[in-house]
């Protein structure tokens, strides 16, 4: 099936909702399609914070396009997966000018953000305008943050006994309510301090020493709390529509297509989605032929048999990369501001319900707070690591976790995203197929 605005052919689209449940007309014409078309190696890429359809197709669009070029003889298939996750309309996109998140006299939420909240979280319409009044007005009170972080708790909170419930253990901490991340349980006024501080920190980088600068401003803390909270839903969701959703399908498509050979991509939280779509395969299949993350967040622990910092526990995904008939390549950059900054900070304070207060961002990176999209995969014995030249020019590896440094294109864009979402090159195309062993 076609799509007018996609740059590639056969191209299919599947579609699943926040429990994983996926589009069964969608799914069919896929589970058809791929046997008609003779398809021999079928790359399905998953999207991160893209929440519309247009948005999330344009990024498949511009990835794609340089595969038939590179693989000329390669019966290539493509899928692009819709899953509602959102991306705040301040935030960067390839290929598009960046706008500042605190515009003076700008609605702290403007209304496109306020409307991808209320598609995603259908049933809490009145919430988010809740959210939305408090962050134009600022009060002064400490309690008007903390009324805002219960707000907040709201909106994200899931019934612990639903198909979402099963996907928090690696979001929340101890001492805290089920599927509720940590950072909305403590000090409200000095969480939202330490974000202030953070984007302060990665919005005045590039500023000359001496130069005017104003004092950051918790409620400029507080729309990131928001932001951060929403993404730990959006973490949640990947997992669940991974393991629920893409892992089962891609099973059922092993037994209707056994010959096809399966390259998954995912970019940010995406790659957290195709990763658990591997915990969600049927035992014995091994039709998936490589895994390639693109920015990826979530942890770099992820993959690890034991914890550095804890050897009694494993990652949430301890040795789920040998379902795989192939390598995981994790393509990561140290120009992600979004992940090398923002995320450790979020993942500190979701992991803990007290204040990070006092730590310092450079303590954070290397820890067990890092994400997989900063600096690779890591305690994962064998994992083998390339620059990005090198890893073109050699054979990479045909098992086990790969890291590959993107930074030599992966570095545009503005805050506070930072490169995140520069991802639309020719050479990551190439580190897909050259994972897959696609001709």
């Amino acid at each position: 099936m076609a799509d007018p605005e996609m740059s590639v052919t056969p191209y299919w689209e599947l579609t699943f909702d926040a429990d994983g449940d996926v589009d069964t007309g969608q799914r069919d014409r896929l589970l058809d399609g791929v046997e008609k078309r003779a398809v021999a190696d079928l790359v399905v890429f998953a999207h991160g914070w893209n929440s519309d359809r247009s948005g999330a197709t344009g990024l498949y669009s511009r990835f794609f396009e340089p595969f038939p070029g590179l693989a000329p003889n390669a019966r290539l298939g493509y899928v692009g997966v819709l899953w509602p996750s959102m991306r705040f309309s301040d935030e960067p996109i390839p290929d598009f000018r960046p706008v500042s998140a605190l515009v003076p006299g700008r609605p702290a939420l403007d209304k496109h953000t306020r409307h991808a909240l209320s598609q995603v979280f259908p049933e809490r319409a009145t919430v988010v305008e809740q959210i939305a009044r408090l962050l134009e007005r600022r009060p002064d009170e400490d309690a008007s943050l903390e009324e805002f972080a219960g707000l907040v708790r709201l909106l994200v909170e899931v019934d612990p006994q639903g198909p979402q419930g099963a996907f928090t253990a690696d979001t929340v901490a101890e001492g805290v309510p089920e599927g509720t991340p940590g950072m909305l349980c403590g000090d409200a006024a000095a969480v939202c301090a330490d974000f202030a501080a953070a984007l302060a920190e990665i919005e005045t980088s590039g500023v000359a020493t001496g130069a005017a600068v104003a004092p950051p401003q918790a409620w400029d803390g507080a729309h990131e709390l928001l932001r951060q909270a929403t993404y730990f839903a959006m973490k949640r969701r990947a997992g669940t529509v991974g393991e629920r959703g893409l892992g089962r399908l891609i099973g059922r498509l092993a037994r209707t297509s056994p010959d096809v050979r399966v390259h998954l991509v995912g970019h940010s939280f995406g790659a957290r989605l195709v990763s658990f779509a591997l915990r969600g395969l049927p035992e014995g299949v091994r039709c998936v032929k490589s895994v390639t993350l693109l920015q990826a967040a979530f942890s770099h622990y992820a993959f690890a048999a034991r914890l550095p910092h804890d050897t009694r526990a494993s990652g949430v995904l301890n040795g789920q990369h040998k379902r795989i008939d192939g390598p995981l390549v994790c393509c990561h950059s140290k120009h992600d501001s979004a992940l090398g900054t923002i995320y450790p900070l979020a993942s500190r304070m979701a992991g803990d319900a007290r204040t990070v207060l006092g730590l310092s961002v450079n303590s954070l990176l290397g820890g067990k707070w890092g994400a997989l999209g900063y600096g690779g995969v890591r305690a994962v014995e064998g994992t083998r690591s390339f620059e990005l030249a090198d890893a073109l020019k050699a054979r990479l590896p045909a098992a086990g976790c790969v890291n590959v440094d993107a930074s030599a294109v992966v570095r545009r864009g503005g805050a506070p995203s930072g490169a995140h979402s520069d991802i639309c090159h020719r050479e990551l195309a190439r580190v897909v197929l050259a994972a897959g062993r696609i001709a």
